[in-house]
């Protein structure tokens, strides 16, 4: 009998594949930061009762995911003018609300509409910066996540519409940071009492939200986590099987 050991451990990797899949659509739950690791999602980015937002020190995307399909995005983005390098133009944004896996793994947001916020500061143009409100459909493309061989993380990567990657983000907090999944910013137009009644709680939570923003249950994760050595021992496994069953058919060689 001669043992195809190389045969065997593409198996066990075969084998083991689809739990490693299957884990993405759970893993997408927490809330994801690019390299700088100074933008988060959350009460420390946009305080919806003062109406604020808060700019980080160095520019970066945050997103955040629940297990119930809601989401949160906080970007902070420095455009530079090649006529005029002095008078960069920073661009803050928040954005929540529902998001959906397609069948096809795209993911789709659905803003709040009345919740999205913008704020553009353009020195060179105005010394005020400009602040409204913001709301914009978003479909990308793809996604998977991987552990980063170097930083021994979670790295989410997201493809925008067209199939262009964006830059990749890395678990930070799980459960995710964010502010209340609820519409914040009702508008003036609704005025039955059941919609003021609604209305009235949701102030009540935000209060409480940034009332208890030190004492959030989210759990900054560590640069390596069990996921990591879950990995190496899989790998170590499959080596030392592949090694046993060498070892096993040399022998029966001799």
């Amino acid at each position: 009998m001669v043992f195809r050991w190389h045969q065997t451990v593409s198996f066990m990797v075969a084998l083991l594949a689809p739990f490693v899949r299957a884990g993405n659509v759970t893993a997408l739950t927490g809330t994801w930061t690019t390299k700088a690791n100074t933008v988060f999602t959350g009460p420390g980015f946009y305080d919806p009762i003062d109406e604020l937002l808060y700019e980080p020190k160095l520019p970066g995307l945050s997103m955040s995911f629940t297990d119930d399909g809601y989401y949160e995005e906080a970007f902070y983005y420095v455009i530079s003018q090649p006529s005029n390098p002095t008078c960069p133009t920073a661009l803050l944004q928040f954005q929540h609300g529902t998001y959906e896996i397609a069948s096809n793994g795209s993911i789709l947001l659905y803003p709040f509409a009345v919740d999205g916020r913008q704020l553009v500061s353009d020195p060179c143009t105005s010394e005020e910066s400009v602040y409204s409100r913001y709301s914009q459909f978003e479909v990308y493309s793809g996604w998977d996540i991987t552990i980063d061989d170097y930083r021994g993380q979670y790295k989410l990567q997201l493809y925008k519409f067209e199939g262009s990657p964006m830059n990749p983000m890395y678990l930070v907090y799980l459960p995710p940071l964010m502010l209340p999944t609820i519409t914040m910013n009702p508008t003036a137009s609704a005025t039955s009492a059941a919609t003021a009644s609604s209305t009235a709680k949701a102030k009540s939570r935000l209060k409480r939200s940034f009332e208890n923003r030190s004492k959030t249950d989210a759990i900054k994760r560590p640069v390596i986590d069990g996921i990591f050595w879950w990995y190496i021992g899989m790998i170590m496994m499959i080596g030392g099987g592949g090694a046993f069953l060498f070892l096993q058919r040399h022998n029966m060689c001799e």
